[in-house]
């Protein structure tokens, strides 16, 4: 099956074309100069840009497997379809591919048999030629997913047992664990598939930048000791002991470029100890000490304050467990951070500070909030009974997108939405911060023609000024605020509704959903069936708001939701702002906390329809976490997916991102 990159919908392997949403399936556009590129091409043949899937081969010799040859070959070849059975055996290094398919075509020479049987393990990359067919651990990692009995029992024997440890953690979705694309064991020898990570920034070099401040370094240390306790329960913690195994993603958030699983691919730099008896001693802290100060040497940087006595105490076994090392590393960082006394914001000459400003509304003046967040929630592997240390967090980055769209069968758009946001960034020779805030409104009117427009754009402009004198520079307005502001639109509406004498469906009204942010902190408000969802990493996509309607008002007094919703007025609206007075209003109010990067979705009904959001989260929204991906672009793909399943009312989304990293000075 061909997997569309668009839609995800599945197409027989002889498809040129996805039968449900159009898209090529033997073509993609270069980012570069945006002609077509086949599918199975390294290169553009234009600009010369990189465009094809590469992935790294993991290749390992087992002398146990026994060597097999594979029966007819000629028909494999002519008949694609016959790979995607999970228990097709694959064999190794057919010509200048991976395998007998010809799907992975080696970028790198190999050595001959011979050669290859005196190397314990090679990596390899490889272009995938056919990136959208469904892998066969693809397949086996479904069935797991639905819970079908014995799906990767039925298949093991086709799958190497060191990339089970790459299958366990794949649903945690850790961006520092590389994941898994495909893997099989075949003729002596066992392969694993990976994301290419190989041209991602070393740790090594970040460290030798002179750039680079303390607090970076402390803020690797931080994670790398996150992702210690990730790996200790499949004793994967080798992973993080070799230098060139460490690398940054586009967050500059630590990140491997493999594991490394028990001791059976090891270096010999990062092998453990022998114990005395020519056996392997487990891997310990004072292994990871002595990968960090190889880490100072490698980079010629200088240990600096208590990094001196903490190193040594690792080295001599004197820091035991995983917690005790997170609060040195907190307190050397208090101790750095207390060193550096920031200058006063009048002089230029020794503070670089750099403002940016973007929306589509007035700019609203600048926090001072000092930015504190809570612990990562990243280590979703650690048991329930594994301390924890709370190390705060800043916000690193806040990005936002809207668009707004008339839909398949409207003629006019009654949707509004504002984006309203001020970021100041801090950047001092021995630390950075980001303030922002950031107001977000959407509203879905209604009241037909020159009613539901006015009235959500009115909402919009009202809220939008409120703000403007209710939201001091110093915390979030609380929830009395709030609800004032809220308030205010819809006496706005009700206003113009009573001096047009309008009356019974004639009345314009609107939905309210509405996001502000300031720092960490969070507060919502909506009135009717517009929604915000969260999406994380570790909790997947949730839904916020619960919809002001008859069915869930039903739901809330105890009656099932199939009964609820068998009503014939149940997606009827029992709030809204405008068509009645205050006293008939009581919006919903929520105050969270940013805790780990997460992507923030306003929408209207046109959007949230028909679950497409719930169906889509994997495809259209979490791809839109990672930094490189485009807003604008993720904002653009909502309305069309939106159009394509929906089309009947208008629809709008608007997105916000909001990416987080550990600081040292608070207090935890």
């Amino acid at each position: 099956m061909l997997i569309c990159p668009d839609c995800q919908f599945e197409n027989p392997n002889n498809h040129k074309f996805c039968q449900n949403c159009g898209t090529s399936l033997n073509q993609r556009v270069c980012p570069e100069c945006g002609v077509d590129v086949a599918t199975n091409a390294e290169k553009c043949h234009v600009c010369g840009a990189v465009c094809g899937t590469v992935r790294t081969a993991l290749i390992v010799k087992n002398n146990s497997l026994p060597a097999q040859k594979l029966e007819g070959e000629s028909q494999k070849l002519e008949n694609p379809e016959l790979t995607e059975s999970p228990t097709t055996p694959q064999p190794l290094m057919i010509g200048d591919y991976l395998d007998y398919q010809q799907r992975y075509q080696l970028l790198e020479p190999l050595p001959n048999t011979e050669e290859l049987s005196t190397h314990r393990e090679l990596c390899v990359r490889v272009l995938d030629c056919q990136p959208y067919q469904i892998t066969p651990l693809k397949v086996i990692l479904t069935k797991q997913s639905q819970d079908l009995p014995n799906s990767i029992a039925e298949n093991s024997g086709n799958v190497p047992s060191w990339a089970q440890t790459y299958i366990a953690l794949q649903p945690q979705l850790h961006k520092g664990i590389p994941p898994i694309h495909d893997a099989w064991q075949q003729d002596g020898m066992e392969v694993v598939l990976l994301e290419d990570r190989s041209h991602w920034q070393s740790l090594l070099q970040l460290w030798q930048e002179d750039s680079t401040t303390s607090l970076q370094i402390l803020e690797c240390f931080y994670r790398i000791t996150q992702l210690w306790e990730l790996l200790i329960p499949f004793d994967a913690c080798s992973s993080l002991l070799e230098l060139s195994n460490l690398r940054l993603d586009e967050d500059q958030s630590l990140a491997l470029q493999r594991l490394y699983v028990g001791d059976a691919h090891l270096t010999q730099d990062i092998s453990p100890d022998s114990n005395g008896n020519g056996e392997k001693s487990p891997i310990t802290l004072q292994a990871l000490g002595k990968s960090w100060h190889s880490l100072f040497s490698k980079s010629q940087r200088t240990q600096f304050g208590s990094m001196l006595n903490l190193l040594a105490d690792l080295k001599q076994g004197k820091i035991l467990s995983i917690t005790d090392l997170q609060s040195r590393l907190g307190e050397i960082a208090d101790e750095v951070q207390d060193s550096s006394s920031e200058p006063s914001h009048d002089n230029n000459d020794t503070q670089n500070v750099v403002e940016e400003e973007h929306g589509n509304i007035e700019k609203m003046p600048t926090s001072a909030t000092v930015l504190q967040l809570e612990p990562l929630e990243e280590n979703t592997a650690i048991t329930d009974d594994s301390p924890t240390v709370n190390l705060p967090m800043q916000l690193s980055s806040l990005d936002d997108a809207g668009c707004t769209d008339v839909g398949k069968q409207r003629n006019h758009n009654e949707d509004c939405f504002g984006i309203e946001t001020e970021i100041s960034k801090v950047e001092l020779p021995k630390s950075r911060n980001l303030k922002a805030r950031g107001l977000y409104v959407l509203c879905d009117g209604m009241g037909g023609h020159a009613g539901g427009e006015v009235a959500s754009e009115l909402a919009v402009n009202t809220l939008r000024e409120y703000f403007q004198t209710h939201w001091s520079q110093k915390q979030l307005p609380n929830e009395e605020v709030i609800r004032q502001g809220v308030i205010a639109a819809n006496q706005a509406i009700f206003n113009l509704n009573q001096s047009d004498a309008r009356s019974g469906v004639g009345r314009m009204g609107t939905t309210l959903v509405m996001l502000l942010i300031q720092g960490n902190k969070v507060v919502v408000a909506h009135v009717g069936d517009s929604r915000l969802y969260r999406l994380t990493r570790k909790q997947g996509l949730e839904q916020v708001t619960v919809d002001h309607e008859v069915g869930q008002r039903e739901i809330a007094r105890g009656i099932e939701a199939s009964i609820a919703y068998a009503r014939p007025d149940a997606y009827q609206l029992t709030q809204a702002l405008g068509p009645r007075d205050a006293s008939s209003l009581n919006p919903d109010v929520q105050f969270l906390e940013i805790n780990e990067d997460t992507l923030f979705v306003l929408v209207s009904d046109g959007l949230s329809d028909n679950d497409v959001l719930e169906t889509n989260w994997e495809t259209h929204l979490l791809p839109l976490l990672s930094s490189g991906v485009n807003l604008d672009r993720g904002v653009q793909d909502l309305i069309d997916l939106a159009n394509e399943y929906n089309g009947h009312d208008n629809i709008t989304a608007v997105l916000i991102r909001a990416k987080v990293r550990p600081i040292f000075n608070s207090p935890y």
